[in-house]
C-alpha cells in the first residue's frame, strides 16, 4: 500500500496510540502540521477507503484505527523505493547505502551480523 508523505504522518500518529479520533491526530501532529481539522478528516477517509485504517464509531465520534502494521508499511515502501531507483535489486541498494551514504561503522556492523544470522538460519 503506497502512502503519502502526509498519510505517513497521520500513521505514526495512529501507529503510536490507536484508536484515535480525528481531533486526537491534530493534537498528537501538534505545530509540525498545520491542518485544518477538515483535512485530517479528508486524510483519515482516504487512509479508510484505501484499507490502511478502520472506521468506527465510539461514543459517537468516529475513530480510527491502523490495519496495515508499520513493519509492513516500511517493508512496502522500501521494495518500491528499491524497484524504483535500483532496477529491483536489493544489493545495489545495500551497495548505496554502504558506498554512496557513508554507513556509520555501528550501522555496517549491524548489518554484517544481519547477515551472518540470516545465514545461520538459512543453513539450519
Amino acid at each position: 500500500m503506497q502512502l503519502t508523505d502526509a498519510e505517513w504522518r497521520i500513521m505514526t500518529c495512529l501507529w503510536s496510540a490507536a484508536p484515535a479520533s480525528a481531533r486526537e491526530v491534530i493534537d498528537r501532529l501538534g505545530d509540525e502540521a498545520e491542518w485544518a481539522y477538515s483535512t485530517v478528516k479528508t486524510m483519515l477517509t482516504r487512509l479508510a477507503e484505501k484499507g490502511a485504517v478502520k472506521e468506527s464509531s465510539l461514543d459517537g465520534a468516529a475513530v480510527y484505527e491502523p490495519q496495515v502494521t508499520q513493519r509492513d508499511a516500511r517493508r512496502h515502501a522500501v521494495r518500491v523505493l528499491i524497484e524504483r531507483a535500483f532496477g529491483g535489486t536489493y544489493g545495489a541498494f545495500v551497495h548505496h547505502l554502504v558506498a554512496d551514504e557513508k554507513l556509520p561503522a555501528r550501522d555496517r556492523t549491524r548489518l554484517k551480523e544481519l547477515l551472518a544470522e540470516h545465514d545461520r538460519r538459512k543453513k539450519a
